[in-house]
């Protein structure tokens, strides 16, 4: 017999009036398709597993997603909505969900790949460009020498927060003005955005 999460009941309750329906639809077909099945609470929204990871809900504030961990095997390339996360966009009222039997369907083949363990490939990120610094704030890091050691050794984030805020400039003296604070921030080891950071 499958499990049901307690969170799960509180977070459709607390879900807007539109999307309660939905949310109390796509868990009681996900339940009757696959009896095993058992609620998890991750990445603060509703999921389903079985033999791992098998669909997941969520309400937003003007519409719901359903998806399914390996939707790309699953739900028909033509079928898919592309405006959301999950398979079937954007979801704000019942009618636009898939029947219930169309539903089960797509939850049946879930379980079977879960069963035979089949695995995806997911995209893997491609890799930042490198950082081009300016001619002028590397000019004015050449000028100061805790500036300039500390800013090598920032990460590329860090360092290309501090390129794109010089380079944001509109004008000539703002620029100016932010290479100046720029250099003393970065001399005293701070990142470009240290106000916020707690």
């Amino acid at each position: 017999m499958g499990t049901r999460d307690a969170r799960i009941d509180a977070y459709i309750a607390k879900s807007a009036a539109f999307a309660k329906p939905i949310l109390m639809r796509l868990r009681e077909t996900v339940h009757e398709a696959c009896p095993e099945v058992e609620e998890a609470w991750k990445w603060s929204f509703p999921h389903f597993l079985y033999h791992g990871m098998l669909c997941s809900m969520a309400a937003f504030k003007e519409h719901c997603s359903f998806g399914f961990w390996k939707g790309a095997l699953i739900v028909p390339a033509g079928d898919r909505g592309e405006d959301a996360m999950g398979q079937f966009g954007r979801i704000t009222r019942l009618s636009e969900l898939p029947s219930k039997r169309v539903l089960a369907g797509f939850i049946k083949k879930a379980m079977q790949l879960n069963e035979q363990g089949v695995k995806i490939t997911r995209a893997k990120p491609q890799p930042k460009r490198p950082v081009v610094v300016p001619e002028a704030l590397q000019r004015a890091l050449s000028g100061n020498r805790a500036a300039r050691t500390t800013f090598k050794n920032f990460s590329p984030s860090h360092q290309r927060e501090y390129v794109e805020w010089i380079g944001e400039a509109k004008s000539e003296e703002t620029r100016q003005r932010r290479l100046k604070t720029a250099i003393e921030w970065i001399a005293e080891g701070k990142s470009q955005n240290w106000k916020y950071l707690k």
